[in-house]
């Protein structure tokens, strides 16, 4: 149970600093553009060397951008923009942030969300949009985004230092446009447009939902009707999206919103990253069709909502431990942590079973989206590979930020729930 804040010292560099920053800025677009390479050209196999030089020709003729493809890439982006600004929600009220601020924001993700689908949907089946056209034009729609992400991070830099500057600022140029400078910048500043709330929730997320989509139409034309396979990818990767949005307010008090800076690192991964590798398993299952049986889909489903209910579970037990702390957990009075600044920390419930219990639930579902593509490829299966690895830094990264703000009484919490995540592995 954490309520993450910082202090005033210098940040330290995350992920290795200026090496780890530049490996990771050519790294990451290189696995996306290796993921796609795998699937189209090389039968789901990561041996890019055996691909032959008359499908790297294909490859690179695939990749390269139209004018059509950057008028809907920056077109969408700019239509979600629109969305946002535009439609009703209710306003809420944001987390302290570590400045102490607490911004105001409109919830209408959900909204958002339902007309793209439903307009999308009704452009494909009225052959507005054929079928098959982000299957296409995949990775020449990926390359356009990320190539606008360096200049879309630098005017994060500047815009968000002078405006919004983050409150731990490494003092290294490289490091603070990769981290960001910025902290929540907003045009006009303060009370304008959220760019980081807008880049984490609409034009990448509901984007991942329209390819997922545009893939089971693509193969329901191509075969005459969708697989099981591919249903279920869709639906289960839909649903947690609706949920989402459902819950849109729950952004508000995550590490990206309240503790970090919004530079490159979250730009790419909200813009380029989540809908185009994400939505890998619906890419593969297109291509490399599977003919599932009912009762393996019973079962995967079973294992895709048993990890939706723990990660759904455990973090409305922490939400309502937020609004009441003396509501009963599980029958019993919470066991409550108290902090010098006089935060509370549950430490029973979900809580008490490990750190990041919500974890398993995530890591349960990501591990159900590839188990669909069965097992001919490791492909379906980066996300849940590179998933469980990110979870585990990130519950690293926020012990170590709990321990510096609480101090005692997160020691405390430590030796109370001794398991990180999975209780009894880890």
């Amino acid at each position: 149970m954490t309520d993450l804040s910082v202090h005033s010292k210098p940040r330290r560099p995350d992920f290795g600093g200026i090496p780890g920053h530049l490996i990771l800025m050519v790294v990451l677009p290189l696995i996306t553009f290796a993921l796609w390479a795998a699937v189209r050209e090389n039968g789901g196999s990561l041996f890019l060397w055996r691909i032959t030089a008359e499908d790297w020709s294909s490859l690179a003729e695939a990749m390269k951008p139209t004018w059509r493809d950057a008028a809907a890439a920056f077109g969408w982006i700019g239509f979600q923009a629109l969305l946002q600004i535009a439609l009703p929600g209710r306003r809420v009220t944001g987390r302290p942030l570590p400045d102490g601020r607490c911004l105001e924001y409109r919830m209408n993700g959900l909204l958002a969300f339902v007309l793209s689908v439903v307009l999308f949907t009704a452009a494909v089946l009225g052959d507005l949009i054929p079928s098959d056209w982000l299957h296409r034009r995949f990775m020449a729609l990926a390359l356009l985004i990320t190539a606008a992400s360096f200049p879309g991070a630098l005017f994060l830099y500047v815009y968000g230092k002078r405006t919004d500057p983050a409150p731990h600022l490494t003092g290294i140029p490289f490091c603070d446009f990769f981290l960001g400078a910025g902290h929540n910048p907003r045009i006009p500043p303060r009370r304008g447009f959220d760019l980081k709330l807008f880049f984490e929730a609409r034009p990448g997320l509901i984007g991942w939902v329209l390819l997922d989509l545009s893939f089971l139409m693509a193969e329901a034309e191509r075969r005459g009707r969708p697989s099981l396979a591919m249903i279920l990818v869709a639906v289960f990767q839909l649903w947690y999206v609706l949920d989402y949005f459902i819950h849109e307010e729950a952004i508000l008090s995550t590490m990206d919103v309240v503790q970090e800076g919004f530079g490159w690192m979250l730009l790419f991964g909200d813009a380029v990253w989540v809908p185009f590798t994400y939505s890998i398993q619906g890419y593969y299952l297109l291509t490399h069709p599977v003919d599932l049986p009912v009762w393996a889909a019973v079962l995967i489903a079973a294992v895709n909502f048993t990890g939706y209910g723990i990660f759904r579970s455990v973090n409305l037990q922490k939400h309502r431990f937020r609004q009441d702390p003396h509501k009963p957990v599980w029958g019993k009075p919470p066991l409550v942590i108290e902090t010098d600044r006089g935060m509370k920390l549950l430490a029973s419930g979900f809580w008490g079973l490990s750190r990041h219990f919500n974890y398993v639930g995530d890591i349960l579902m990501a591990l159900a989206w590839g188990l669909p593509c069965l097992f001919g490829s490791v492909v379906p299966y980066f996300y849940v590979i590179y998933f469980t690895a990110l979870l585990v830094h990130r519950q690293r990264r926020d012990d170590r930020l709990c321990a510096a703000k609480y101090g005692p009484a997160w020691d405390e919490y430590r030796r109370r729930v001794k398991w990180r995540i999975l209780p009894g592995v880890y």
